[in-house]
């Protein structure tokens, strides 16, 4: 073949070659549209999913942080050989707690007493709450022991008192069933998630519950 033919057909076949992959290089408007709704579709799913996994991660930590108080309030009382409590209550919305000697009231305490269960937990305001079947101090409702579910509730503090031996002094329960113990639930703000701390027994055994546990 000729010189010239071999640099034409080269030319013609590269331009071609040009051709086809401007042709190919991106997406069509169709393949952008598709994607765009494919991402929608699967936010839809996945944000309810993560929004829980928020919530359960937030209770879960407000929980701890009742557990780790009470068992604060157990150990200063053996530590000191002196009764100690933990005392809860709801602020403006805001759920609090405060570890103090039981010479000290509950309602007597300074605003800088109260810690703020969601400034030392690292939860936005307002995202949790507060619920007890307290109705005094290491008391509950012996006709109805059930968790009050009612916030206001906690406008008055309740409180869980341990003697110098880190037990609870009169300590008062229903007579007959299974005692359900001292409980302080932590529960989402919008009901969906649901921790407690349980003080079980007069000898002060702590134990976390869930769910069910927590009515």
């Amino acid at each position: 073949m000729h010189r010239s033919s071999l640099i034409f057909f080269k030319t013609t076949n590269n331009k071609y070659t040009s051709k086809n992959i401007q042709n190919d290089a991106g997406f069509s408007m169709v393949e952008v549209v598709a994607v765009v709704l494919m991402i929608g579709i699967l936010a839809v799913i996945a944000i309810p999913s993560w929004f829980s996994f928020i919530n359960r991660q937030q209770v879960n930590k407000a929980n701890d942080a009742v557990f780790a108080a009470i068992q604060e309030a157990q150990l200063q009382a053996k530590q000191k050989k002196l009764s100690y409590s933990v005392s809860f209550k709801i602020d403006n919305q805001i759920p609090k707690l405060a570890v103090h000697p039981d010479s000290t009231a509950a309602s007597s305490l300074s605003s800088d007493q109260w810690q703020s269960i969601s400034e030392s937990s690292g939860i936005q305001s307002r995202q949790i709450t507060f619920f007890t079947n307290l109705t005094g101090k290491n008391a509950v409702n012996s006709n109805n022991p059930a968790v009050n579910t009612t916030t206001t509730y906690l406008n008055n503090p309740q409180t869980i008192t341990f003697d110098y031996m880190g037990t609870l002094p009169n300590f008062v329960t229903p007579t007959t069933g299974e005692a359900p113990g001292l409980k302080i639930v932590v529960a989402a703000s919008n009901g969906s998630t649901k921790r407690c701390v349980i003080v079980k027994t007069i000898l002060g055994s702590i134990l976390k519950g869930r769910d069910n546990e927590c009515n």
